[in-house]
């Protein structure tokens, strides 16, 4: 069952929304060369202390940290370490804080110093999917007509789908229904609704769409090692369209 939230509780996500991506952008800040991951992710939980908010996901399912922090082949869920990182990494920041009851979550790619073209465009191609998949959230269209319209772009794109992760519905649990997949047919899938809230999540590699854990016992990489790109935002769906709740 998909939960429809009030228009109050839609305040709320929002407001919790704004204070996850002014964080996040001062995370942004940071990721430079010379950097720990793990000196991220302390940064990361003053900055959610000091707005009053919550993590979402420490010790969430046994996730060790506040911010997830996935370099290069890992997709998704790296665990903050003594990692350092070097010009030409890129790093995926994942965030998501508890506001009044509410879970917002979004996600960034940011390159490290200077990297290749190739790999500025797999950012950029994986920042538009997201965009395009947002201005398809409106009531009267489906789920499967946001998740196409993100397939098709990715395609069109010439990067790989990873197929084996998704977005996700939100609200007073970090993960709820429905899944939404980075790939489907239109018309297909529940009814979108006013109320309802949602994190769109495209995921893109340069290489294979198969995945395979990282080593660290929580990320999961590309298979083949290729880069990998995640861009996230959490969205509520309002009367006429939708809200951008994680954008500042």
């Amino acid at each position: 069952m998909i939960n429809i939230k009030t228009k109050e509780e839609v305040k709320v996500i929002r407001e919790g929304g704004r204070i996850l991506a002014e964080i996040v952008n001062q995370l942004k800040e940071r990721v430079v060369p010379g950097i720990a991951t793990e000196e991220l992710n302390t940064l990361a939980e003053e900055l959610i202390s000091k707005n009053k908010v919550k993590p979402s996901f420490k010790n969430y399912k046994g996730f060790p940290k506040a911010l997830c922090v996935s370099i290069n082949e890992v997709i998704v869920h790296g665990i903050p370490s003594e990692y350092i990182l070097k010009e030409g990494d890129i790093a995926t920041l994942d965030l998501g804080v508890l506001h009044k009851g509410f879970h917002t979550d979004m996600a960034i790619t940011v390159p490290v110093g200077s990297v290749s073209s190739d790999i500025l465009r797999l950012i950029r191609e994986t920042k538009k999917a997201l965009k395009r998949g947002i201005k398809k959230i409106r009531p009267g269209n489906t789920i499967g007509d946001v998740e196409n319209t993100i397939g098709r772009h990715i395609e069109r794109s010439g990067f790989s789908i990873i197929e084996g992760l998704c977005g996700h519905g939100i609200g007073r649990s970090v993960h709820e229904e429905p899944q939404i997949l980075n790939y489907g047919k239109r018309r297909s899938g529940p009814k979108i609704r006013e109320g309802m809230v949602f994190c769109l999540e495209p995921m893109l590699s340069m290489g294979s769409k198969e995945i395979a854990p990282s080593g660290d016992g929580m990320g999961i990489k590309t298979a083949d090692n290729s880069l990998s790109a995640q861009f996230e935002h959490t969205v509520a769906v309002t009367e006429n369209g939708s809200i951008v709740v994680t954008e500042l």
